[in-house]
């Protein structure tokens, strides 16, 4: 008889646990990354045009000082002058003495042996005026009218020189007779000098704020984190953000001269004013990085307007967007030199009203995205992308 034992079944074999390696979600795909830059500016477009206050501040309140300091703004810029003498002349040779050191406290002459290098330095706005005589004692005198003023300054201070020399010639007939010539157009108006000043201020502004407290805002609501967790790029945010911006202030600049251009103001623009729109992208990008900063260091809306206020509005004056600054204080003019906004302006005036030309813009491109890649570094350090 046979018997049946149980059967014990063999244990199993010991398994070793299988551990999958981490997976890291690739990269999105250049159309993908195009697709959020699209998506992302138009809606930064959208939500700017629906801000009624954000057009306002940074379309409609430029504009308004356009209008009024085109239409009230006599010059805010000091008497004292710089002039260029060419050869001698004799009614400023003569001057000697306490006179030279009274002359000097409102006139800089400096001595100039090529006639046309001092011309075109009239024409450019570094010299008031530029002074010769001739044989039959004729003083010649070309003046730039960029800046009523000083043009009336200039004038009215060779005038009372050639007075003096006729006086000091008592009983004889008068020796020297004064000529005055404006280098420029005889329509030349003050918007030739305001447009560009007021432009750069309005391209800072706009682009200071509308980063700084877009910035702060996206972080206090957590749209920053809910963009870094999204399968979109840094760059496509980024570009979004700085196309936008861009777009903003070229839509200024071509209101700005349009406006400008209009019988009722009559600016007249050089030859090269197309540098304008090289220079208006490379000072957005460079006022961009001073907004980034300040919504980097910010926690709130209105701790980042009232920090991009101090930096705005004492750079604004200080730069000469609202009046010459070449006669302040040395020491005012070396902190104005380190401004963005102070070397926009200039380079604005050279190419749209002075004539300047690629030699006038490119170092200025260059400084100021010099300035942007430096400043960008910094808030970078500061940067978070939730709120603290």
């Amino acid at each position: 008889m046979t018997t049946n034992h149980p059967t014990t079944p063999n244990p199993a074999p010991p398994t070793t646990p299988v551990t999958t390696p981490p997976t890291t979600s690739p990269p999105p795909p250049r159309s993908a990354n195009l697709s959020a830059f699209r998506s992302l500016s138009r809606v930064m477009i959208v939500t700017f045009l629906r801000d009624k206050s954000a057009l306002f501040f940074v379309i409609i309140f430029p504009l308004m000082f356009l209008l009024l300091f085109g239409t009230l703004f006599k010059s805010a810029s000091t008497p004292h002058a710089k002039i260029a003498q060419v050869g001698a002349v004799a009614v400023l040779d003569s001057v000697q003495g306490q006179g030279r050191d009274e002359l000097a406290k409102v006139l800089t002459i400096s001595r100039e042996s090529d006639e046309a290098e001092a011309l075109r330095k009239v024409r450019k706005g570094d010299l008031d005026g530029l002074i010769e005589q001739d044989g039959s004692g004729t003083v010649l005198l070309r003046f730039s009218a960029a800046d009523q003023v000083r043009a009336g300054s200039v004038q009215a201070i060779v005038n009372s020189l050639v007075q003096q020399a006729n006086q000091a010639a008592t009983g004889r007939p008068p020796a020297f007779t004064l000529k005055a010539v404006q280098v420029e157009d005889q329509s030349i108006k003050l918007i030739q000098y305001l447009t560009p000043g007021l432009l750069g201020w309005a391209i800072a502004t706009g682009a200071v704020f509308s980063t700084a407290l877009t910035l702060v805002t996206w972080r206090r609501k957590r749209i920053l984190r809910r963009l870094r967790l999204a399968p979109v790029s840094v760059g496509s945010i980024v570009a979004s953000r700085v196309g936008v911006s861009v777009l903003t202030a070229l839509t200024q600049t071509a209101i700005f001269v349009a406006v400008a251009c209009t019988p009722a103001f009559g600016l007249k623009l050089t030859g090269n004013w197309w540098l304008a729109i090289p220079l208006v992208i490379c000072g957005t990008i460079s006022f961009m990085s001073i907004g980034l900063l300040v919504g980097a260091v910010s926690k709130t809306e209105e701790a980042a307007n009232g920090m991009a206020q101090i930096i705005v509005l004492p750079m604004s004056f200080l730069s000469g967007a609202f009046f010459s600054v070449d006669d302040a204080p040395s020491w005012l003019h070396a902190i104005s030199e380190v401004m963005p906004l102070r070397h926009l302006v200039t380079s604005m005036q050279s190419v749209l009203t002075r004539g300047g030309g690629l030699g006038d813009a490119l170092p200025t491109m260059g400084g100021l995205l010099l300035f942007a890649a430096v400043v960008t570094g910094i808030a970078w350090r500061f940067f978070d992308w939730d709120e603290a």
